[in-house]
């Protein structure tokens, strides 16, 4: 299984989100990936994200949201990171502005790939320090660097096998 070393790039980092809600959230994190050449179809991002959103809100709290998509015919796992100084109204479990956005999209044929990642993203930022620093930190390859220090503090999840 990829690590979070493995998928997050420079360039899918946002260092400062320009979005004052949800759909702004995930529109500037799809035209993100659009731009990137990791999809095709920022359009089919969109919906597919927002679809999930309307089961829930993956805004789990503590100014920490992590909205995921499973995309039909999408070749490889991409996670993306932005934060908001002032923070974005995502319906968040605790009702809280949400400050640090991981997007997490993968094939549709992954699903116990997708929950591991998921699992590992959530754990990582159940750290009151690193939600902290993340929120202060001077720029992309320090945002990258606390990302990786913590996660690297966890065992790394094994392979999944492929029938």
């Amino acid at each position: 299984m990829a690590t979070l070393r493995d998928l997050l790039r420079d360039d899918l980092i946002i260092e400062e989100l320009e979005a004052i809600d949800k759909r702004g959230v995930i529109n500037e994190f799809s035209r993100l990936l659009k731009f990137s050449g990791r999809i095709e179809d920022a359009d089919e991002c969109i919906r597919v994200l927002l679809e999930r959103e309307s089961l829930g809100s993956t805004g789990i709290g503590d100014g920490v949201a992590i909205p995921h998509a499973k995309l039909r015919l999408f070749p490889e796992m991409v996670i993306a990171f932005g934060r908001s100084s002032t923070g974005v109204d995502f319906q968040s479990l605790d009702a809280k502005p949400v400050h640090l956005f991981f997007l997490l999209v993968t094939p549709d044929d992954r699903p116990g790939e997708h929950l591991k990642v998921l699992s590992r993203i959530s754990r990582i930022l159940k750290n009151p320090v690193l939600r902290e620093n993340l929120r202060k930190a001077a720029g992309r390859h320090e945002l990258k660097r606390l990302i990786f220090e913590e996660d690297s503090k966890y065992p790394q999840p094994q392979a999944v096998q492929r029938p």
